[in-house]
């Protein structure tokens, strides 16, 4: 039913809404217990780079969820169903506890600005953030290297779902 209505918005000249703000707001609105996580430590991970056009969400949990969407639309959800960005996803959020010591507390969620990226972690006791710009992420003299390497290969692994999705619809 919703491709008929994807392709009749397309024939009258509508875009299907962009579901960003929204898939956004669910994240950071998400509570360990909502995804079925008992906390000990880090629960979730958000990477957010900002474009000259917009911004991408890389969201990834304990349980293993994990996905990527961008707000100029489309994105990859539920690529946690699949063994390796589920095992990264895992990964990265236990590798994320070693790192809580350099975030401020976070409260408000603005989108990054052009060339920032932010990094919030999901603890028990709320969220926090640290921004850098982005062209630190690839520089592996800084402490958060390895997480953003990890960010980059679970990227991967989701684009790589993404275009399995793609090829299986043909």
């Amino acid at each position: 039913m919703r491709r008929l209505f994807l392709f009749f918005g397309r024939l009258f000249g509508r875009k299907p809404a962009n579901p960003y703000h929204k898939l956004r707001a669910q994240l950071f609105a998400t509570t360990p217990e909502k995804a079925g996580i008992a906390p000990e430590g880090v629960w979730g991970v958000a990477v957010e780079t900002g474009y000259g056009g917009g911004s991408a969400t890389l969201a990834a949990l304990a349980n293993g969820t994990a996905s990527m969407y961008f707000s100029t639309g489309g994105g990859i959800i539920g690529a946690g169903r699949h063994e390796k960005p589920n095992a990264l996803a895992k990964e990265l959020v236990r590798r994320a506890t070693d790192f809580t010591g350099g975030c401020a507390p976070a409260d408000s969620f603005p989108l990054p600005r052009q060339g920032e990226t932010r990094l919030y972690l999901f603890t028990p006791a709320g969220k926090c953030v640290v921004s850098v710009p982005e062209a630190e992420v690839g520089d592996e003299s800084k402490p958060l290297f390895p997480l953003f390497a990890l960010s980059r290969e679970l990227i991967a692994e989701i684009q790589l779902v993404g275009q399995a999705k793609t090829r299986s619809r043909k």
